[in-house]
């Protein structure tokens, strides 16, 4: 039976454990708690949703940017996709410095450099191990929500706090650069 999940916010020190893996993801108790992290990352629009950010700390986190969004038009992912106990591989030391915010930090926006292209290692929801590479914004989003399960916040990633604006300031800059590039 699935259950409105609340997402915590900055504070609650379930965001700064490290998450425990998951043991069995055919229980139906870990079952649920993907259908529900998938309701609930779609509800807030999110990107992607780790399960600390739910109050669970377990090594368990959805990638879900929708391709349709105005928010993130750049996603290349379909589907949300169901990652646990992830390893990350680093392709290249290439990085690149984009904003990143987190439902867990409403209303805040930060630049945070993360590698372009990784490679990572994952159960998915049907108990099979998958290797795939990502890069741009997915891997970005792979790179933030698995920072969760390490109890790490992208606050802790700026190379200065001067590199956060509210979520305002960040959509408006955003509509003029949109603007720029239409003319």
């Amino acid at each position: 039976m699935t259950q409105t999940l609340e997402i915590v916010e900055l504070g609650d020190p379930v965001l700064r454990q490290i998450a425990k893996p998951v043991k069995d993801c055919n229980t139906p108790e870990i079952q649920t708690l993907i259908d529900d992290m998938l309701i609930q990352v779609k509800k807030a629009r999110g990107v992607g949703l780790a399960a600390p950010q739910v109050g669970v700390p377990l090594r368990l986190f959805i990638v879900a940017p929708s391709p349709k969004s105005h928010r993130y038009p750049n996603t290349t992912l379909e589907e949300g996709l169901v990652v646990i106990n992830p390893t990350i591989k680093s392709i290249t030391n290439k990085k690149t410095s984009d904003w990143e915010g987190c439902l867990s930090v409403p209303g805040i926006r930060g630049l945070v450099s993360r590698k372009c292209h990784i490679e990572v290692s994952y159960t998915n929801r049907l108990n099979e191990q998958v290797t795939q590479e990502f890069d741009s914004f997915v891997a970005r989003i792979f790179l933030h929500e698995n920072d969760h399960l390490d109890g790490i916040i992208f606050l802790d990633r700026l190379a200065n706090n001067k590199d956060i604006m509210t979520d305002n300031y960040y959509f408006d800059m955003m509509e003029q650069l949109e603007a720029k590039e239409g003319n």
